[in-house]
């Protein structure tokens, strides 16, 4: 069965007209219109016949048709309503593909999806780190996350210690993931477009590179130590309600200054204060 693509701005024009839907601003809708960037971000992705993804937000089905045409089983989950009447239209014919309507922040992902799957997303900038930083940190049996994310959230996601942009969601991401980007799309690519330059971002899912004893401790203390940017690490957990005497004694055994400020630390810095914090409450 021969299928026209989605990723075209006539195609998605005239299936926006057909079922009379719009952008919805409140969830942060822009369909992709650029069949290259749906090629290269099913490329990214590392698709092969057979592989089991997970798509969140497939929208009227534009990559989803990528993700299918090389050969993925792909389960979609989309929050608007409107849209799974439009999915069957626009994808029908390939039997590789199962929808579910709701919210991903309430489905069980392991109940859904078996061992060893692929998350490929084009999310909402709104909600990208939520969703993101919480299948991350479900320790779902997921093995790779491709996603579309603002360009400027790609670099924080990327970022280094000692600069501005590392912050507790980088130590989040990278604890449980190695993350690079991809290649950059611009709003050329959206109908319609966005003010922003997005970026498509891949995370290889893995074993964290540094033990913590409770990583729950271990994402709290970093919060805590980002919770006041232009404090010293010392004040800023003082400042989160840890008790100074514990701090400078977990400081003490981590072997890391007070006076350092949060951006300073490494992941490995992290785990050793949270450790020694943990220890010493």
């Amino acid at each position: 069965m021969l299928h026209p693509k989605i990723a075209d701005i006539a195609a998605t024009r005239y299936i926006l007209k057909a079922f009379n839907l719009r952008a919805s601003k409140r969830l942060g809708q822009n369909f992709l219109i650029d069949s290259n960037v749906v090629e290269k971000i099913v490329e990214a992705a590392e698709i092969s016949a057979g592989d089991e993804v997970l798509e969140i937000g497939p929208g009227i089905g534009t990559l989803t048709q990528g993700l299918l045409e090389a050969g993925a089983k792909v389960t979609a989950v989309e929050l608007d309503k409107k849209l799974p009447a439009v999915l069957e239209k626009t994808l029908a014919g390939y039997e590789n593909f199962k929808l579910i309507q709701g919210d991903i922040l309430k489905v069980d992902v392991e109940k859904i999806m078996p061992p060893n799957f692929k998350v490929v997303a084009n999310l909402p900038y709104y909600i990208t780190t939520q969703i993101l930083l919480t299948l991350l940190e479900k320790k779902l049996p997921v093995t790779k996350i491709v996603t579309m994310v603002q360009k400027e959230v790609a670099e924080r996601m990327t970022a280094a210690p000692n600069s501005k942009i590392y912050g507790a969601m980088t130590v989040a991401v990278q604890f449980r993931a190695d993350v690079k980007v991809a290649f950059e799309v611009s709003p050329e690519s959206f109908l319609p477009r966005p003010e922003v330059t997005s970026s498509v971002v891949v995370c290889d899912v893995r074993e964290s590179p540094v033990k913590v004893f409770d990583e729950e401790f271990f994402i709290k203390v970093v919060r805590a130590s980002f919770g006041q940017r232009r404090k010293t690490l010392l004040n800023s957990l003082v400042g989160a309600g840890f008790l100074r005497e514990n701090i400078l004694a977990a400081l003490e055994v981590a072997k890391i200054s007070g006076n350092l400020r949060a951006e300073n630390l490494s992941i490995a810095d992290f785990a050793n204060l949270s450790n020694a914090l943990l220890k010493s409450i």
